[in-house]
């Protein structure tokens, strides 16, 4: 971890450069009240690298051959990765209950199903959707069903590749899902068990790449909670638009409680659940 005591401070056009350069490459956009996070998060990084302002850090980050692998090093120390396996459980409930006999009906000729968790951070969301998926024997059974989780954070695909978690990311799983989908390694840590982590699979993709994106299959579900918070409102969109176009016709895309598509896209309808609303691409 970088030595964040001490460095250079950010001055105002510096700011306004930086957050700029951040926002085009992968849309989290810092706010003028965001400012003082931004410099503690990159003023010992900018010391580490031996440079004397953020002027000389941004030239770098523009001009140098190896700004690619800089930006890597930024998406880790910029992300928040508060989560937790579970989270917004009302959502979970309307996926389990509802959302998944409707897609057995929608995918019964094609028996492949593709569930996208985007921004999955250290990996409780993805393997949450497996246990729930675990849960519901005709999909096990009769469904070929994979997970892809992504992250634009190599650090936290790291932790979730390993699948091994402490006590903060089990605050309202129950101990008996605890037992039979986790197994303790250590005191007080515990790893996914094989079968959940064999449906998931990882990988780093920046949500505003159309290119990289155009690699995906298409998807029958696409979870995106709590990730368009930290986005402006032109990058909301492009991500908004990239789903669209990956989801297949009857696709549901499920975002955080605090999200909505108002101002951002006219293109899903609105589905009603008795637990949840979610959003729906048409069919036709």
């Amino acid at each position: 971890m970088w030595d964040i005591s001490a460095g250079p401070t950010l001055k105002d056009d510096e700011f306004e450069s930086l957050r700029n350069l951040i926002r085009d490459k992968c849309g989290i956009y810092f706010d003028d009240s965001s400012r003082y996070i931004l410099e503690k998060r990159l003023a010992g990084r900018i010391k580490e690298l031996k440079f004397n302002t953020f002027k000389e850090y941004i030239f770098f980050l523009k001009y140098d051959k190896k700004k690619e692998d800089e930006f890597t090093f930024i998406y880790d120390v910029i992300t928040t990765n508060e989560t937790y396996f579970f989270r917004e459980d009302y959502q979970l409930k309307a996926f389990k209950e509802e959302i998944i006999p409707e897609l057995i009906e929608l995918k019964k000729d094609d028996k492949n199903i593709r569930i996208w968790s985007a921004g999955c951070s250290t990996g409780e969301e993805p393997y949450t959707i497996a246990m729930i998926i675990y849960e519901v024997q005709d999909l096990i059974k009769d469904y070929r069903v994979t997970i892809f989780g992504s992250d634009i954070s190599q650090r936290c695909l790291k932790i979730a590749r390993e699948g091994i978690y402490n006590a903060n990311s089990f605050r309202t799983t129950s101990e008996a899902i605890k037992r039979k989908y986790f197994d303790e390694i250590e005191q007080g840590k515990w790893q996914v068990k094989q079968n959940i982590r064999e449906l998931v699979s990882f990988g780093q993709l920046n949500l505003l790449d159309r290119t990289k994106m155009s690699i995906l299959p298409t998807m029958d579900i696409i979870f995106c909670r709590n990730v368009l918070i930290y986005f402006d409102m032109n990058s909301r969109k492009k991500v908004i638009d990239n789903f669209f176009e990956k989801l297949i016709p009857g696709g549901f895309l499920l975002l955080g409680h605090a999200e909505s598509l108002i101002n951002i896209s006219t293109d899903f309808t609105i589905k009603h659940f008795k637990n949840d609303m979610v959003y729906l691409k048409p069919k036709v």
